[in-house]
């Protein structure tokens, strides 16, 4: 008889789907990933040979259009090949998937094949896990709510810089929904005297490196990493900011809001539900909100804006109590698992 989880009888044993721990792999799953080993659950990362023939009670899934993608057909249709694999394993053996809905869907378009297989993950999926009230998920599945969790410990032992006065900072993965274009052309027109724009990330195409190299080729305010930088350097680019500006297409869950947040820098973002009710959560003066496109001076406004009287409220995300939510989250995924194998070998 399988072991109850729960009882000291089984360790509950997780599986996540992201790769790691490496300087690239994101912050969020890893401080998930040890808050939740904190509290005595076994988590590893991903690998496809644990993932196809080790044992596990769950899986819980991030993006899973990256599991798919690879450069190269070879490469592509292999990653493809192991997904099927993968889905049909977990289907046979009725371990639970639970997924945590970081965005409506994934940043680029795939082919159809690809939403084949994404589509084949949802039918699969047990439990989705959002980041905020808005988030919707397919009927008749099971819908936990847990914020996203904060950056606070995450950078407290790297130095930070002072903020410089008018330093308009965006950065993360420059990619076309995130809005660069838009930031570059509106503060090309903010006529601030000490205003100045810092584009810190690596391009995802050329030309999207291209636009912003030659933006800070024609105005001498505006620089740029273009490029990966590590958390040090991150942190330090950050803290110089009196501003992050975060102009994305379709803001619905942000990481490098929260993270702007965790080092106590104002934010500028579009006007959302989920940024409207951020605003209220973490308190006055934090996170500035425009409608429509972004213009020079909605930054402008921004920019002039009084510092906040107090650090943001973040109590609400700190990462032992999202781990307990978790816990509990994949604890009912597994039980429900556990009865549909015991009905399954009942006597009709």
């Amino acid at each position: 008889m399988r072991p109850r989880i729960g009882t000291d009888e089984s360790q509950l044993q997780v599986m996540l789907s992201v790769r790691g721990p490496h300087k690239t792999t994101n912050p969020y799953v890893v401080k998930l990933a040890d808050s939740i080993r904190d509290h005595g659950v076994s988590v590893r990362y991903f690998n496809w040979n644990t993932a196809l023939f080790g044992r596990y009670d769950l899986i819980h899934i991030h993006w899973p259009e990256v599991m798919i993608r690879r450069d190269g057909a070879l490469a592509q249709a292999a990653a493809r090949a192991r997904f099927a694999m993968l889905m049909t394993r977990l289907q046979f053996t009725k371990t639970p998937i639970v997924r945590t809905a970081h965005n409506v869907r994934a940043h680029e378009s795939g082919s159809r094949i690809e939403g084949i297989l994404l589509r084949w993950c949802d039918r699969r999926t047990r439990t989705w896990i959002v980041l905020n009230e808005s988030s919707a998920v397919p009927s008749g599945r099971d819908r936990v709510l847990i914020p996203h969790g904060d950056y606070v410990e995450w950078f407290t032992g790297y130095p930070k810089a002072a903020s410089v006065p008018g330093r308009i900072v965006s950065f993360g993965l420059i990619r076309p929904y995130k809005g660069t274009e838009v930031l570059l052309e509106s503060f090309a027109h903010v006529a601030s005297g000490d205003a100045s724009l810092r584009i810190v990330g690596k391009p995802s195409t050329d030309e999207l490196r291209t636009v912003v190299e030659s933006a800070a080729g024609r105005d001498s305010r505006i620089s740029a990493v273009l490029e990966y930088v590590d958390d040090s350097t991150l942190a330090l680019e950050i803290t110089a900011a009196q501003l992050v500006v975060l102009p994305y297409q379709n803001m619905h869950n942000s990481g490098a809001l929260l993270l702007a947040l965790s080092l106590e820098r104002p934010v500028l973002v579009p006007d959302t539900a989920i940024t409207r009710a951020l605003a209220d959560e973490v308190g006055a003066g934090w996170v500035h909100l425009y409608a429509g496109a972004l213009t020079a001076t909605a930054l402008e406004v921004a920019l002039a804006a009084p510092a906040p009287a107090r650090s943001p409220d973040l109590s609400a995300r700190a990462w032992p109590r999202l781990a307990l939510a978790h816990i509990d989250a994949y604890r009912d995924a597994v039980g429900r698992a556990d009865l549909e194998r015991v009905d399954q070998r009942r006597p009709s």
